[in-house]
């Protein structure tokens, strides 16, 4: 419907009052009337309604970087443009009677369009209304809203979404609690919908798109292994292919295949090697649309002993044959403990063909480092033809060159892995997931499965009464875990499962991968720095807490629907726990984990109810990048530092900047934001360090990613890693071009025992200056110069303000 001149100025004017109620302080007379002249003239004659809500978005948006304030405002607009186009006789004072409208209509739209499962008509849908809360919309600033709408929302084919905000995360909580009991069905709906609402807790991206659907699947990512035979290997790909195709991203395992020049007895010929077969893997996955919402996303591991692990490394460079090239996989070194070792003493390193060796990949620690020598020592006595020795120095600086050139391959280490697994006793973890959280298992045949979801730190951080910080809420978010623990175990039973492979799997051992988000976030609102040590014992404090819940819930869970099929004989069985086997790697290394392991918490209690019930979930824990998730729950993603104060954010509606709310906060709290400070902190990249205006307390509160440490990140992961059964994803913020302290680095990480690193995120040329990092300690030895990772589009451009937009990883969320 067009508009005219009264009405258009009478429909921008209504939306914008009703969008800026409690922000009449920043959108205030003169600043409204911007607002709507600008809006008026990105308008025209006859424009629609939707055309007018999107002039009125762009003129908000446009501002955001002005005042955070507007970034709640147009959240506030898109979502009653929503609300126009999903309710019939929209009238914005009954915003409550419109949702509930919404709701129900949308519920049986879903089910004659064959979107929702059948079970979904069998809910008290009045019940349900009633537990609907439309306020909580306000906690969902623009970007969230956007994301939701243009991703999330429940549509038929070439049609408008017919969801809304509250609807949308009922719809989720109705699809997990399927799989209770139909008396209770109502009430676990309204529990998880609390959980789910208030973004104390969100599930990974799958589960919101197909909870409650006649496809739910609900999987993250996907781990296999690709077996040495001609027949396997395109069976893999078959299964690659179908588990991407709804939404799961692939960890795949690629060290069985015979090297290059190895023998195939069948044909008498000698083997092309695995990168022929990753080039074949690279272009099955960049053909799959995952659920026609994302590309397909995979990554590929090869063990650093594998012959053809040189050219493994190459795989994602831009020069050199591109018939030998994947420029759409993701790749990751597969790294034993006697590597490192070697590379620290300066030792010679040996490459093999599985062929020759193949019970390598199926040992770790000091069996694996035993029989790695035989084979040595064989191939000194001429009884191995296919090896090549190199220096182990030598190859640790490809692999460190070629992450620094192209991000890949990712640094991943075998032995902490499979040392610290709780399933030790049912096979070898051979490899991580696509962003290298997870450390399951893997077989022929059996494909690891995970099960994702992360609890909203930032929202579990009380207000304290005299304004000096808050503090974490622990009953909340003991609360919260409890309930998001039930959530996942709920949708390894609810789960659609692409093969039975996968299936198999999951059933028997029923891991989930309970995550944290908002670490940074939290830490702010707690006013604890994360460069401090004070940021080290909150991660330490925090991560046990959540920890203690998360095993006392699957007990818990165990004791009400029994134990994961493969329980007896795990660590959990044995009574080790996840803190205890930071002794055993050191017992392994015959060297000390320099990482604090101390309890806070008495877990005697937790002890004796595992002791008694059992563990419903092989594995219970995992940290995800949650990339798109923390968008929507509006907080920091996952354990990572603020990337950077000022920032471009980036959707398909276009590009706009966003400055740090709590920042804005703290300088107008203290009378210091002005539009001369914030021109300045765009001058600076959105680095608080050089702006004297700033007092020093808040200088350190606000250090951003390059602005920390490397080295104390991966402290921090450390300490939290003591607590966590399967890994995190840890990014390495490197600020440098320094060689040597690169190498330090990714050293201290495997020192400190972390199972797994992820992205190596480099700044811009024109950014180094501006880093604070304490190089004392370093020879400033220069490494290499090299363009950013051109899949990271989080470094942004050279001399332009950063962007956080990163595609890849919200393949898990």
């Amino acid at each position: 419907m067009s508009q005219t001149t009264a009405d258009t100025t009478e429909l921008l004017a209504g939306a914008l009052d009703r969008a800026s109620d409690g922000y009449g302080d920043i959108v205030d007379g003169d600043a409204r009337e911007r607002v709507l002249q600008e809006a008026e003239r990105n308008a025209y004659d006859g424009a629609s309604t939707d055309e007018l809500y999107d002039a009125l978005l762009g003129a908000l948006t446009g501002r955001i970087d002005r005042h955070p304030a507007y970034k709640s405002v147009a959240g506030r607009v898109l979502r009653e443009r929503l609300e126009r186009r999903v309710v019939d006789d929209y009238d914005p004072a009954d915003r409550e009677g419109a949702y509930r409208e919404a709701f129900r209509e949308g519920i049986q739209r879903g089910l004659e369009a064959d979107l929702l499962d059948e079970r979904m008509a069998d809910y008290d849908l009045e019940r349900l209304t009633d537990a609907i809360r439309p306020e909580r919309d306000d906690r969902l600033d623009y970007m969230a809203m956007d994301t939701l709408r243009q991703r999330y929302f429940l549509r038929e084919p070439d049609e408008d979404p017919f969801e809304l905000p509250q609807t949308f995360w009922m719809r989720v909580a109705m699809g997990v609690a399927l799989r209770e009991d139909p008396e209770e069905r109502e009430a676990y709906a309204i529990e998880f919908y609390d959980a789910l609402s208030s973004l104390r807790f969100v599930h990974s991206t799958p589960t919101l798109f197909h909870a409650g659907t006649t496809h739910a699947q609900l999987s993250s990512c996907y781990l296999t292994t690709v077996p040495d035979d001609l027949e396997g290997i395109f069976d893999a790909y078959k299964e690659h292919a179908k588990l991407s195709k709804w939404s799961g991203g692939l960890g795949n395992d690629w060290t069985p295949l015979r090297a290059a020049g190895s023998l195939i007895e069948s044909t008498g010929v000698e083997s092309t090697g695995t990168v022929p077969f990753l080039k074949i893997s690279n272009d099955v996955t960049a053909a799959i649309n995952r659920s026609g919402k994302r590309r397909g996303a995979a990554a590929a591991y090869l063990a650093c002993w594998h012959l053809d692990f040189p050219a493994f490394c190459d795989l994602r460079r831009n020069t050199g044959d591109d018939r030998r090239r994947t420029h759409d996989m993701n790749t990751a070194a597969w790294i034993p403990d006697l590597f490192m070792e070697r590379v620290q003493n300066d030792e010679q390193w040996t490459l093999f063909s599985p062929k020759e060796t193949g019970d390598l990949h199926e040992l770790y620690g000091s069996d694996f480092a035993e029989r790695y020598r035989e084979y040595e020592q064989l191939a000194d006595e001429g009884e191995i033809e296919n090896f090549e020795r190199v220096e182990a120095s030598d190859l640790w600086r490809t692999m460190l060159t070629r992450l620094f050139e192209t991000g890949h391959p990712w640094l991943t280490f075998k032995d902490p892995c499979n040392v610290r697994s709780p399933q030790d006793h049912a096979g070898t973890v051979r490899s991580s997931n696509l962003c290298t959280e997870i450390t399951l298992n893997t077989s022929e045949e059996e494909t690891a499965v995970c099960n994702l979801g992360s609890v909203n730190l930032a929202r579990h951080v009380a207000d304290d009464e005299d304004g000096d910080g808050g503090e974490l809420d622990r009953e909340q978010l003991s609360d919260t875990v409890e309930t998001a623990m039930r959530m996942l175990d709920n949708v390894v039973d609810l789960n659609f499962y692409p093969t039975e492979d996968a299936e198999r799997s999951n059933m028997r051992h029923r891991p989930v991968g309970l995550g944290v988000m908002g670490f940074h976030d939290a830490l702010q609102q707690l006013r604890v720095p994360m460069a401090s040590g004070d940021a080290l014992d909150r991660a330490d404090e925090i991560q046990e807490f959540v920890a203690y819940h998360a095993i006392d819930a699957s007990a818990g869970l165990a004791a009400e629907r029994g134990t994961y099929e493969s329980y007896e004989g795990s660590k959990w069985d044995r009574d080790v726990f996840p803190q205890d086997t930071v002794d055993l790697l050191a017992e392994e290394r015959g060297r000390e984990i320099p990482v604090s392991r101390e309890e806070r918490l008495d877990w005697s209690g937790v002890r004796e109810r595992v002791a008694e019930h059992g563990m419903r979930n092989s594995n219970t824990m995992a940290v995800a990048p949650t990339a798109t998730i923390s968008t929507i729950a509006g907080t920091s993603p996952s354990i990572e530092p603020v990337y950077s104060n000022l920032y471009v954010k980036s959707n398909m509606s276009g590009d706009f900047t966003v400055v740090n709310d709590r920042l804005v906060a703290d300088l107008e709290e203290r009378g210091l934001w002005d539009d001369e400070l914030r021109d300045r902190l765009t001058y600076h990249d959105g680095s608080v360090q050089e702006l004297d205006a700033i007092p020093d307390d808040m200088q350190e509160l606000y250090r951003t990613a390059f602005e920390i440490d490397p080295r104390h990140q991966l402290r921090l992961a450390a300490r939290r890693g003591v607590w966590i059964d399967q890994s995190q994803s840890v990014n390495v913020f490197f600020p440098e071009t320094d060689g040597d302290l690169l190498s330090d680095v990714y050293q201290t990480a495997w020192e400190l025992g972390l199972k797994t690193t992820y992205y190596l995120r480099t700044l811009g040329a024109s950014q180094l200056e501006k880093t604070t990092l304490d190089m004392e300690e370093y020879e400033n030895t220069q490494f290499r110069d090299a363009e950013d990772d051109p899949d990271d589009e989080s470094g942004g451009d050279r001399g332009d303000l950063p962007s956080v937009e990163d595609p890849t990883c919200e393949v898990c969320q």
